[in-house]
Formats: C-alpha cells, sequence, structure tokens
C-alpha cells in the first residue's frame, strides 16, 4: 500500500512538472514575441523623427543628423518654446508646399517637445531603459497601455514622422507595422529586455 501510494504521488509530481514545463515554455513563448515587437518600437522610437524632439536637454534637434536647433531654439515649460519664441512661429499646422524647399520648417498640429516635467528623452538609451521609460506613468504623462496606444495610432505631431516632408527620411517602419507591434508588446503586459541580452 505504501508503495502504491509513493507510485501515486511520484506520477502524480511528474504530472504537475510536466504541466508547469508547458505553462512556462507557452509564457516564454508569449514574452519572446513582445519582445520581439518591443525591437520595432525601440527602433521607431529611437528614429530621428521622434528622438530629435524627446532630448534630455532643453533644444530641440533637427534634421536627420540630429543637429543641434538653430537659432538657440528651446522647450519651453510647456514644450512650446520659450516665450517670445514659440514653436508655432515658424512650425505650422501643416508641412510647407515643396516649392518652399527641402529645408523649410516642416509643420503638423500641435508642434511642441514633450513639456519639461516629462521630456521622454531616449537618445542614446539601451532597450531595457528605453522600455522602462515608456511604461513609467510618471515620465510619459501619466498615460497607461491604452492612451499610449491611442497616442502612437492617432496623434498628428506623431504622425507626421511617416510624412516629414523636405528631404527628411520617414520613420523606418510603415506605421501600421509599428502600431501592430506595439499592441502585441502592450497586451503582453510590456516586458522588458534583459541588460546584455
Amino acid at each position: 500500500m505504501k508503495s502504491e501510494m509513493k507510485r501515486h504521488h511520484w506520477l502524480l509530481g511528474s504530472v504537475l512538472l510536466v504541466c508547469l514545463f508547458i505553462y512556462a515554455t507557452e509564457l516564454f513563448a508569449e514574452d519572446r514575441e513582445a519582445l520581439k515587437a518591443f525591437d520595432t518600437v525601440q527602433q521607431v522610437f529611437q528614429s530621428p523623427r521622434c528622438q530629435n524632439c524627446h532630448i534630455p536637454g532643453e533644444s530641440p534637434l533637427q534634421f536627420d543628423a540630429g543637429l543641434p536647433h538653430a537659432m538657440n531654439v528651446v522647450r519651453g515649460m510647456d514644450g512650446k518654446g520659450a516665450a517670445g519664441l514659440p514653436c508655432a512661429s515658424c512650425h505650422a499646422q501643416d508641412n510647407p508646399p515643396a516649392s518652399y524647399g527641402a529645408h523649410a520648417p516642416p509643420g503638423a498640429p500641435h508642434w511642441s517637445l514633450p513639456p519639461a516635467a516629462h521630456k521622454m528623452a531616449w537618445i542614446g538609451l539601451p532597450p531595457d531603459m528605453l522600455c522602462s521609460m515608456i511604461k513609467d506613468r510618471a515620465s510619459n504623462g501619466d498615460r497607461d497601455f491604452a492612451a499610449l496606444i491611442k497616442h502612437v495610432s492617432e496623434d498628428k505631431l506623431v504622425l507626421w514622422g511617416w510624412n516629414p516632408g523636405g528631404n527628411r527620411a520617414p520613420v523606418p517602419v510603415p506605421h501600421d507595422i509599428f502600431v501592430t507591434q506595439f499592441k502585441r508588446w502592450a497586451d503582453a503586459g510590456g516586458p522588458c529586455p534583459v541588460t546584455g541580452s
């Protein structure tokens, strides 16, 4: 009887271990897909169209090379430029016609930088830190995943990155693919890469 009970416990334990292994394998496969999706998110966020305005300092960058903005332009407290020189002084609601030249100031609704209170500066951040910053509501303007998805899907200034005008390179990933990958990453809970992985 005792031997039969041990065999029963051993069998039950084995079944539990197999089930846990299968569950963990599926969980890790989901995380792998989500981390792969985050690679796309990182590629977009760290492209010139995004990181030129998501800066650690107070002066935005410009052009594909990320040069300091001409005319000593600064962020200002609300992200819309300094008093007396708001971004809208040069940046209109739309890109100018091609006849204005390749280096005419581009335009999109509410042209601005993130406000000083949450700069969302990700130039040069490694993937794990970028991932954490995107999800951190204290840093991202108090946006949960639903609000972040809405922001990257619909915000007209964000969408400008795919139609930057002049001879500026657009964001390197098509917008629909980016949004799909962002949602895949967010739906998995936004797992972050581990440093060195």
